[in-house]
């Protein structure tokens, strides 16, 4: 009877053992994933930043073949995609990549409101490509988004007890939050064309 419950105590202490190893098994792994997935989340950022860098020398050509001179729009897009494109943290990139959209916005919302310019307005392409461009502001801004989910979904669980001391274990830490950089956004009708 002796032997009966020493063999019963054991298994008890195994199958405790067991379960606190498959849960820092799991833990660990799920905080790798949620990691994985933060870095996913901002590639899919910089995809569509990507996206609009390749854009922009189409932009420009349209631009320029139109309005027979370098704008300050102009050149401010294209310094703003060289920066981007020569970035090399992702904070610097995303500077890089809100002035791409404040200089586009800048851009467009100058042709629209130089009445100087009614042939650039109802070029097709340039239609096309400032909508296109536009659909990528807002992709970027979605992909902001899910970046910003995929963060708070991992600190969440770095932070709740008992995962926390695994998290704490492996050096997992809580990541910082997106945060956007206090840039001047143009307001429509603001700025002129030459």
């Amino acid at each position: 009877m002796a032997k009966e419950k020493m063999s019963k105590k054991w298994w008890v202490v195994i199958a405790v053992v067991a379960v606190i190893i498959l849960y820092v098994i799991f833990a660990y792994n799920s905080f790798v994933g949620l990691g994985q997935n933060i870095n996913g989340k901002w590639s899919e950022v910089e995809n569509q930043y990507q996206r609009q860098a390749d854009l922009i020398p189409n932009l420009v050509s349209v631009v320029s073949s139109a309005v027979k001179v370098e704008t300050k729009f102009v050149q401010e897009v294209v310094e703003a995609r060289s920066r981007w494109q020569t970035a090399q943290t992702q904070l610097d990139k995303d500077k890089a990549g809100v002035q791409m959209n404040n200089g586009i916005a800048a851009l467009i919302n100058a042709v629209a409101t130089a009445e100087n310019y009614p042939k650039l307005q109802a070029n097709a392409q340039y239609v096309a490509l400032t909508d296109e461009l536009t659909g990528t502001q807002n992709r970027i801004s979605v992909a902001r988004g899910r970046y910003i989910e995929a963060i708070q979904k991992y600190n969440i669980a770095t932070m709740r007890f008992p995962a926390k001391i695994i998290a704490s274990m492996f050096g997992f830490s809580a990541q910082d939050y997106y945060k956007a950089e206090e840039i001047k956004t143009p307001v429509l009708g603001e700025g002129k064309l030459p």
